[in-house]
């Protein structure tokens, strides 16, 4: 499973049995993800075309037979502190804990039957990158609980029962991509899912491309008021258009969502097309029609950028960054906006280097600190 690295061994005074004075009965994780192509139209029933990413988000869990719930994450801004509450007293407010708490409150609900645990949680998805480390945590946590309870779960199951902590507890109003690609998705694999039933499909990338994920070194906030927003305009569209969700719509009612109010229309038209293009996408990936994908990931990009109105100045900076280099197919945001990273097509061999070059014009012109994620430096993985 997991490679037990350095802040696992029973010395370290933040390992498990540092923290909590004994070994861990269960070991889970779950990846980050880059959204390929088809954005914000997960929780309008369309399409998405996610990967998972090398960082992850990795639970260590032991069970007790009471109903307190302690956990400890090296990533808050206190590692090593141990925060708790009981099962059945999960409150809001508590920042990462509420991911944590949300989990086990909707388990609770669904009739699923868990105890008290013990958990010490590890990241390397960085947060607020547009990669779903939120998703990483729920799915991964939920998973160490599946194995430590013997739970009757599957892993679509795994997904929607996630989401919905995010949902109604941590009250993010995200769409289901990002816990079915933390649940389903692998490495080097792209995941196509029909979120209006949650049929999915594992699609290997062609050999001749090499991912690379740039975070933009601003980050988002999903629990913020703009992606909500999104959602309610989507949610107003449907009204005026007489439809339960902008999935029942195509390409051929674009003239009827044209006579929308403004931004209503926008926000609809970036919804059909992107749908169409992960659609395209799909096609492109399995005909290694490199050259088209890459012109699909631009036109969404310009879609997020004008019609949905998601990117910031820095962003289109790196985009077009990337557009000028040889060596890259397409590139485009990737997650909710307003921030986060920005997912590109390189070829085979080349996007290490390609990363640097783009990371470095972007630090020069926009004076922010890029991180390349994706590929990791040899010395993370």
């Amino acid at each position: 499973m997991a490679n037990m690295q350095g802040a696992h061994h029973a010395g370290h005074p933040l390992s498990f049995a540092a923290l909590y004075g004994r070994a861990p009965t269960v070991l889970a994780d779950a990846h980050g993800r880059a959204n390929l192509i088809g954005e914000h139209t997960d929780y309008n029933g369309g399409f998405v075309l996610p990967t998972a990413i090398p960082q992850r988000t990795q639970v260590e869990l032991a069970t007790r037979d009471d109903t307190l719930v302690r956990a400890a994450s090296m990533e808050s801004n206190r590692p090593g502190e141990i925060v708790d509450y009981r099962l059945g007293e999960e409150r809001q407010g508590r920042d990462w804990l509420d991911y944590i708490q949300g989990v086990t409150q909707i388990m609770r609900l669904q009739g699923l039957r868990i105890k008290g645990f013990e958990a010490r949680i590890e990241s390397t998805v960085p947060l607020g990158s547009g990669l779903a480390s939120s998703a990483a945590l729920e799915v991964s946590l939920a998973r160490a609980l599946r194995d430590a309870f013997a739970l009757d779960l599957d892993d679509v199951e795994l997904a929607k029962l996630s989401q919905r902590a995010e949902n109604e507890f941590v009250g993010a109003h995200v769409g289901i991509m990002d816990q079915m690609a933390a649940s389903l998705g692998e490495p080097g694999k792209a995941l196509y899912i029909d979120t209006a039933n949650l049929n999915f499909q594992i699609i290997p990338l062609p050999p001749q491309v090499e991912l690379i994920v740039i975070n933009s070194g601003i980050a988002h906030s999903h629990a913020g008021g703009e992606y909500n927003t999104r959602r309610e305009e989507c949610r107003q569209a449907c009204q005026l258009l007489g439809v339960t969700q902008l999935r029942e719509l195509d390409l051929a009612d674009l003239p009827r969502v044209a006579g929308l109010p403004e931004p209503l229309n926008r926000r609809v038209r970036h919804v059909l097309t992107e749908n169409n293009r992960v659609k395209c996408a799909v096609e492109a990936i399995c005909t290694a029609d490199l050259t088209y994908l890459g012109e699909l990931f631009y036109a969404s990009h310009a879609s997020m950028r004008d019609d949905y109105e998601v990117s910031l100045a820095e962003i289109d900076l790196m985009v077009e960054l990337a557009r000028n280099d040889a060596q890259v197919y397409g590139a485009r945001l990737t997650g909710g906006g307003f921030g986060g990273s920005v997912v590109m097509l390189a070829a085979a061999g080349k996007a290490r280097g390609v990363a640097e070059r783009i990371a470095r014009q972007y630090a020069q012109q926009t004076g922010r600190k890029p991180t390349i994620l994706v590929p990791p430096a040899t010395t993370e993985q």
